[in-house]
């Protein structure tokens, strides 16, 4: 079962999607205060769609989430990397602040892998998404919405 986090007493506006957690445990273990987000949780939307941007959450109406299909693509290395500077903000945003968390080990490894990318080696367009890209070379792959 996936949790999807949306900002609360937003029903029906675009653009609310906060976090999402693949498993129990990891919404279990994440640093929301829960009381304050309106939570779905959902089996139908397969969480990898979400995960690699296949599929596109843009809200929630009551407990129903709208999501559209989607796709990503990287043009050249300096898209691919605008994408990756953000994602390495947030992580070391985590990081810094939650050394002693449970899943810290997890998303420092990924960040270390994100650092080691040489981008400059990848063929473009790169028509999938980073996430999606790393699951094919059967590396740790995350996407900035599970962050806990």
């Amino acid at each position: 079962m996936a949790y999807y986090i949306f900002s609360k007493d937003f029903s029906g506006l675009t653009g609310t999607l906060y976090r999402a957690a693949e498993t129990e445990s990891d919404f279990n273990n994440s640093n929301i205060d829960k009381t304050n987000y309106k939570i779905i949780e959902n089996s139908a939307i397969n969480f990898n769609d979400v995960k690699y941007y296949n599929k596109i959450i843009t809200g929630y109406n009551e407990n129903e989430i709208i999501c559209i299909d989607g796709s990503i693509s990287f043009i050249n290395k300096e898209e691919l990397d605008i994408y990756i500077n953000s994602i390495k903000e947030l992580i070391k945003s985590f990081l810094v602040s939650n050394t002693n968390h449970s899943l810290y080990s997890l998303w420092n490894n990924y960040y270390n892998q994100i650092l080691s990318l040489n981008t400059s080696d990848i063929t473009y367009p790169l028509n999938t998404s980073l996430e999606e890209y790393f699951n094919n070379l059967n590396k740790i792959s995350l996407n900035p919405l599970q962050l806990p």
